[in-house]
């Protein structure tokens, strides 16, 4: 028999999160500050939870998913929170993307309560979130992420399902995780521009270096939202500095300098100040396409 699995937050990642548990089988209790998502879970095999408490009654094995360090600490420790009515010997696991120093201190008070808790960020996106092909990155104590890796396998690639550290640790990675794109999308959005500019072909710039060092994810995929014009979200630009936000706030907490990564939160900074948060957070090439005097699609194919 399987663990029953709660799960509290059914966004545009969590909800494809949870299908996937159902479709591994486990026993489902959900809960979302929204009533459709609850409802269209229920419909596929999930049962229904009153409240995050209600959760944490009928379930000892709980993820959370939320946007962001205030919300985590809300679900947890507010009031009709999970740690109100928590199980001893539970396992939390917060999926989420939020501050490390936030993770660390919430494991130690799930500690507290006689339950253990993992951070366990993601990355891989919408696609990666209903394909189960989603990069895990783990913090927490290597027993409490043995007895949770086949939960975790059911969301992401097993392969890319790693313990990085301890608590802290997974969400350390993240942010490390967001600077790599952070850097490689400013630069492929950049080189767009010259090669727009200089009257050259972006396609076929893009598919020559596609076939060298050059080559990256952010290139095939975002660099193809790029040449579209295609801004539809699969991760929102808002959600973006709010990680961009917490890597700089970690950075200094680590006397750690990061030019590259500031910049990047500045032209992220401007594409949401401009009222495009709502787009994928690769429509920051549109900043320095307007920056260039370029128009901000390529075209229309």
């Amino acid at each position: 028999m399987q663990d029953v699995v709660g799960f509290i937050g059914l966004g545009v990642m969590g909800k494809p999160m949870a299908r996937n548990l159902l479709a591994k089988g486990y026993p489902l209790v959900v809960h979302n500050r929204s009533r459709a998502a609850v409802d269209e879970l229920v419909s596929a095999g999930a049962a229904r939870a009153a409240s995050s408490a209600d959760v944490a009654r009928r379930a000892r094995r709980i993820i959370t998913m939320l946007p962001d360090s205030p919300d985590v600490e809300q679900v947890l420790e507010g009031p009709d929170g999970v740690f109100s009515a928590i199980q001893p010997d539970s396992i939390l696991i917060d999926m989420s993307s939020i501050a490390p120093a936030t993770a660390r201190r919430l494991a130690e008070v799930a500690r507290a309560h006689g339950a253990r808790m993992l951070d366990a960020p993601v990355s891989g996106g919408e696609v990666g979130a209903i394909n189960a092909s989603l990069s895990i990155m783990v913090g927490g104590d290597a027993d409490t992420f043995a007895k949770v890796t086949p939960i975790l396998h059911a969301m992401g690639n097993p392969d890319r399902v790693v313990r990085i550290g301890e608590p802290g640790a997974g969400q350390i990675c993240k942010v490390c995780n967001q600077m790599v794109i952070g850097g490689t999308l400013a630069a492929v959005s950049e080189a767009f521009a010259l090669a727009r500019k200089a009257d050259v072909d972006v396609a076929l710039v893009r598919d020559a270096l596609l076939g060298g060092f050059a080559a990256s994810r952010v290139l095939e995929v975002h660099g193809e939202r790029m040449l579209k014009g295609n801004y539809k979200p699969g991760f929102r630009a808002r959600l973006y500095a709010k990680d961009l936000r917490i890597a700089s706030q970690t950075l200094a907490e680590h006397e750690t300098p990061a030019p590259v990564s500031a910049a990047v939160h500045q032209l992220v900074t401007a594409l949401v100040a401009s009222g495009r948060g709502d787009d994928d957070y690769a429509a920051v090439a549109t900043v320095l396409f307007e920056l260039a005097h370029l128009e901000p699609q390529v075209s229309s194919t």
